[in-house]
């Protein structure tokens, strides 16, 4: 998962988010159209050549902004004539300005950030109450606040305004490189947050962050109910993400993965119900019996009580952060407009159709009586992660993590590895190196995510969670997923040609690279089995994982609905509408592939708690990934790396007809896996 790319743009403009529509916010009304047409025409009496176009969309744009305690009608009219740049090489110089000091004030304050957070998501020793103060103190919080009080601002959104989405997707097409970037600027300045908020938002999923990156499960003290131990001494699984890869492991154990399996799907049951013993949660003192619920040290049994709803509370916290910033945003006025709207620049409803359309397609239903017959047996629910079409499916884990633990015994080693995991996908020595020596490797404390940079000069750190035997297969996997972020993190910002379009169009972009990344993990570890169906089961696995993690992101959309229209929700409430919409997605779309009803493990993702709509880009970074794919197959992979990631921060459609000359869908895919069928 990436996390902390901070470019300025995010840094101002967090928790706000522009409008589609007029502005309609007391600020607005403050400066009337009376006035704005005065700005104006203060402008064009000097100027009469001005382009009136770009005059009146900057000069409203201005006004939405401008309140009371910023000036008058009269000074506004007397800032707009002073600061609108009529000139437009003059434009173009304090435009460079300006994006030299945004990358500045942006990759500093991501250092800072960093540091800031660094015993928080490093494996750094014990976390006091002062590393949770400083790790959730936002550096940034008050930039927007400053940046309106000195004006810069609306020097800003007076001479670089705001582009809606439809605008940008209709005029897009036929600007230049400097007139995106120039939009791009526009960008930064589109409605006001009292720090206040931001800061509490920050807190918020600060807090929800830490709750998961100690969620481990110690595997060797669970129990069956004859008190049988299943899993290694030693052995401790952070949830969500390493319960599931060690579900995915044990299909490769055919005498003792099933059962191994049933046990780690209870446990996430229990989790996801909060009828999980909150004494056993990140604790080696205590034996568990996840089926029966029983709990004992030694032979003493405890009375254990249930973990009191803390995974929804941290949900409604930060909901409730969320909803204090809505008003003010009154066009773009609820978290799922913001996170879709904006960041995603897809709007939620079209997200859903996406997804609907996909989920519903036959052929899904025909995949699973494959994996039913491939398994010889009934489907299971946790058989959604299913991973018998990849390569590693038929490998013993075992074997996987003797391997990396010899390649990789401590994070030195893999970022010296780095090198030569880039010459072996294809780049040159040179490029191989030069795109290395940007990135870092740390030990996380919890699964492990990307940090990119938002400057040039500094590097990305990849965070990695290796034990002190080594890295195993399954942090091998997530690192190498990691990797790809980096990499796309390094040709996005050193390679773009100017700083405002640097990044990607959302995160499902650099999603995208790192599940191509991760999809070549044995290829890294020179393991090149000889399969002569090995197209057809890239796409039998890539049609799988993406109605899994389509069908939990379909939970999430329909649990934050809910929590808009539940605004004074509880934890309870809000575990017992998780259990019905995860219930509910599940006999809807899975039922009919598995022939099973009412499972709620679609609920079991912890990105739900700590990166609320997160879970999105996966599924939409997953169609992207697979377009790419499909589209650089008979290419050279670098080469079409560079030359795509290159394009910077377009808006996504226009982003991926760039890429491959086709707009973004899962029709191919579909197709695709009807091929594979035998359709």
């Amino acid at each position: 998962m990436k996390k902390y790319l901070i470019l300025l743009v995010a840094v101002i403009t967090s928790c706000s988010s522009p409008s589609e529509k007029k502005d309609s916010s007391q600020s607005a009304a403050f400066i009337s159209e009376n006035i704005q047409k005065a700005a104006i025409d203060s402008v064009t009496a000097l100027n009469p050549g001005v382009n009136l176009n770009l005059l009146e969309k900057g000069v409203k744009h201005a006004a939405s902004l401008w309140r009371k305690e910023d000036g008058t009608a009269e000074e506004f009219i007397s800032f707009a004539g002073k600061n609108y740049l009529t000139d437009p090489a003059g434009r173009k110089t304090v435009f460079e300005k300006i994006s030299f000091y945004f990358e500045s004030l942006s990759g500093n304050l991501n250092e800072v950030t960093l540091d800031l957070k660094k015993i928080l998501d490093l494996s750094a020793g014990k976390i006091d109450e002062i590393d949770r103060m400083f790790g959730n103190y936002s550096v940034s919080s008050h930039l927007q606040d400053d940046f309106y009080a000195n004006k810069i601002a609306f020097v800003i959104a007076l001479n670089f305004p705001y582009y809606t989405l439809a605008e940008k997707e209709k005029l897009g097409p036929g600007w230049s490189r400097e007139e995106w970037a120039m939009a791009r600027l526009g960008d930064t300045f589109v409605s006001r947050v009292p720090a206040e908020f931001s800061q509490a938002l920050n807190t918020a999923t600060g807090n929800g962050e830490m709750y998961i990156a100690e969620y481990n499960i110690y595997m060797d003290k669970l129990r069956t109910d004859d008190n049988r131990q299943l899993f290694p001494d030693g052995m401790v699984l952070l949830s969500h993400w390493n319960l599931r890869d060690e579900l995915k492991a044990d299909y490769a154990d055919k005498k003792n993965g099933p059962e191994k399996q049933e046990m780690i799907y209870k446990v996430m049951e229990r989790i996801i119900t909060q009828e999980i013993p909150e004494m056993v949660i990140n604790s080696p003192d205590y034996e568990w019996q996840p089926f029966s619920g029983r709990v004992s040290e030694g032979n003493q049994q405890m009375d254990a009580k249930q973990e009191p709803d803390t995974r929804y509370e941290h949900i409604i916290e930060i909901f409730r952060a969320q909803k204090k910033i809505d008003a003010f945003n009154p066009e773009m006025n609820s978290a799922i407009l913001r996170k879709f709207s904006w960041e995603m620049e897809i709007s939620q409803e079209e997200v859903e159709a996406l997804f609907d359309s996909y989920l519903s397609s036959p052929e899904l239903v025909k995949l699973g009586n494959l994996v039913k017959e491939r398994l010889g047996r009934e489907l299971r629910p946790y058989d959604i992660w299913y991973n018998g079409f990849k390569s590693q499916g038929t490998i013993s884990e075992d074997l996987l993590t003797s391997k990396t633990q010899k390649l990789y015994p401590d994070p030195a080693a893999f970022r010296t590895g780095m090198p030569f995991m880039l010459k072996k996908l294809g780049w040159s020595s040179q490029r191989a190196e030069y795109i290395a020596d940007k990135i870092v490797v740390d030990p996380a404390r919890g699964s492990g995510h990307a940090a990119g940079t938002a400057m040039k000069g500094a590097v990305s750190h990849l965070r990695t969670r290796i034990s002190d035997r080594g890295m195993d297969y399954k942090g091998y996997n997530i690192a190498v997923h990691e990797f790809g972020h980096n990499v796309e993190q390094t040709i996005s910002m050193y390679d773009v040609d100017y700083y405002m379009m640097s990044g990607v169009p959302n995160v499902a972009f650099t999603e995208a690279l790192a599940f191509l990344f991760q999809s070549r993990d044995l290829f890294l570890l020179d393991i090149n089995q000889v399969n002569t169906e090995a197209e057809k089961m890239e796409t039998l696995n890539a049609a799988w994982s993406l109605m899994e993690i389509m069908g939990v992101s379909m939970v999430e959309m329909k649990v934050w609905k809910w929590l808009y229209e539940n605004p004074e929700a509880t934890p309870s409430t809000l575990k017992e509408a998780t259990l019905k919409y995860s219930t509910e997605i599940w006999n809807k779309y899975f039922a009919p592939v598995t022939g099973l009803k009412d499972s709620p493990i679609l609920a079991i993702y912890s990105h739900m708690v700590e990166v609320p709509l997160y879970l999105p880009n996966y599924a939409y970074g997953q169609i992207i990934e697979n377009q790419v794919e499909n589209y650089i197959r008979d290419r050279k992979f670098p080469d079409e790396v560079d030359r795509i990631f290159k394009q910077g921060k377009l808006t996504p459609q226009q982003w991926m007809k760039g890429a491959t000359g086709t707009s973004i869908s899962a029709q191919p895919l579909i197709q695709a896996l009807g091929k594979a069928l035998g359709e």
